[in-house]
């Protein structure tokens, strides 16, 4: 298959320059230079300079109209603290990332691919940060102005963030700026694909990922955003999910299942030894996940408040409580208690509470990541060795499991003292999100993977995989 060279590439981006050039000049040109009329004009004699302009001031500061609001927008009413906490917790989220999950997934892979598999966190960080801004923003958090068609997508007025301003806020958090409302959100929109790469690790072609992530954003992420915390058909069916149980993990994580589906195995799967090659970035990576998982739970509270306090108590609880369930498992069927698998269970942990941080009590979080932290472990490990498939890095198992029964938990265990949006959850309406989730991702990530496969192709050469992808993708190699 031929990939994106460098001619199309070129192509594109003066495509993109003759297009944004004649949108530039006029402002340009208004801002340098005066009209003709106010140029020729005679300047007006000393004593009645002050006056005229005081005259002509006050109509035309009368005139100034005031900007127009788009249905997803209010004006802004600031709220200091729980800007100063966003502004925080955004740094966290993407801190998650990278390097966090760029150290996770890089330590547990071998060494000759350990520069290609942080590599893909990087550049799926870049690639989702200008998507974002140029069409998901908009279609997972404006108003579509058909009614129907907003039960499941956003707007497209949004386009390159047209309309946003200092001054206006997202209508659900009208104390926050628009601009850090949509740079928080974009960090969710970044982690959500990166975590799907841990699924095809170690044998995806670099020109796949950035187009997949590309696909996958618009098509896939964007649509179920909307569907839960844009006002979409989930939303107003009773779903809860606090910061991203369905919208990220299982969203996440069944894409990742379909990938591993379609690329196939390792090259040697299951008869060569693909032990991680430095647990100790695991480890690293997987502390790093654990802090930046307080800007990704109690900053999804949107304020500084007692709500946040409880996601951030239940968030700690949590993920210790599922690496603890993890190491007991695993102690009693290996024999021995790993590292790797005391990181693993923490996240998944992290993972289970995610939809339920802001809606249970700190026992209902020992619950969920007790369970959590022993169903990650069976998806992981034995479902994996049951079905033979080769998810890489547990994208499925941990994430997709552990997001599964986090969001099924949600629904039996939220509490209304915590969070009177908790009043009325359910079982069988977060299994709906679920459901839906599962579906909805499952099958657009089939049909955006025929369509990279038929475009770039999906996987290196296996000459590419026996040498390893940091060389024969990047040309780079880790040295002693």
């Amino acid at each position: 298959m031929k990939t994106f060279g460098f001619k199309r590439l070129a192509g594109l981006m003066a495509a993109a320059t003759l297009v944004g050039a004649p949108l530039a000049f006029p402002a340009f040109a208004q801002d340098v230079a005066p009209p003709a009329a106010e140029a020729a004009a005679p300047a007006p004699a000393p004593e009645e300079a002050a006056p005229a302009a005081t005259e002509e001031a006050a109509p035309a500061a009368a005139e100034t109209p005031a900007p127009t609001l788009m249905a997803h927008q209010v004006k802004l009413e600031l709220d200091g603290s729980g800007t100063a906490w966003i502004l925080t917790s955004t740094a966290l989220v993407l801190m998650m990332t990278i390097p966090g999950l760029a150290l996770f997934y890089g330590g547990m892979v071998r060494r000759k691919n350990v520069i290609a598999t942080v590599a893909q966190s990087f550049a799926v960080t870049c690639v989702v940060t200008v998507v974002w801004m140029a069409i998901t923003y908009g279609m997972s958090f404006g108003v579509n102005p058909d009614e129907n068609l907003n039960k499941y997508v956003g707007s497209f007025d949004v386009l390159f963030l047209n309309g946003v301003t200092t001054e206006t806020a997202f209508s659900a958090a009208k104390g926050l700026p628009e601009m850090l409302w949509i740079v928080y959100q974009m960090t969710f929109a970044i982690i959500t694909p990166a975590l799907i790469a841990g699924a095809f690790a170690e044998r995806m072609k670099f020109s796949a990922l950035l187009l997949f992530t590309t696909l996958w954003a618009i098509f896939v992420y964007a649509p179920v955003c909307h569907w839960v915390w844009g006002g979409g058909w989930l939303s107003g069916a009773g779903v809860l999910d606090f910061a991203g149980g369905t919208v990220v993990h299982i969203n996440a994580g069944v894409a990742g299942l379909m990938c591993a589906l379609v690329l196939g195995k390792r090259k040697g799967y299951g008869a060569e030894n693909m032990a991680p090659s430095n647990l100790v970035y695991t480890m690293i990576g997987a502390s790093l996940l654990w802090v930046g998982w307080f800007g990704f739970n109690a900053g999804s509270e949107w304020a500084a408040d007692g709500i946040a306090s409880a996601a951030m108590l239940n968030t700690q609880i949590a993920a210790a409580a599922a690496a603890l369930s993890w190491m007991i498992v695993e102690w009693v069927e290996r024999k021995k208690p790993g590292m790797l698998g005391l990181a693993s269970g923490a996240v998944a942990g992290l993972v289970a509470i995610t939809p339920a941080a802001g809606f249970v009590n700190p026992q209902g979080a020992l619950i969920i990541g007790i369970i959590g932290g022993g169903a990650a472990y069976v998806g992981a490990v034995w479902l994996k060795r049951l079905l033979k498939y080769d998810d890489s890095l547990d994208a499925f198992g941990v994430h997709g499991i552990a997001g599964i029964v986090g969001a099924l938990l949600t629904g039996a265990l939220a509490d209304p003292a915590i969070n009177s949006l908790g009043e009325g959850a359910s079982v069988a309406k977060q299994a709906v999100g679920i459901v839906a989730t599962i579906a909805w991702s499952g099958v657009v990530t089939l049909i955006i993977l025929f369509i990279v496969k038929f475009t770039t192709g999906l996987r290196v050469s296996e000459e590419g995989e026996v040498e390893g992808l940091d060389l024969s993708l990047h040309g780079e190699a880790l040295h002693e």
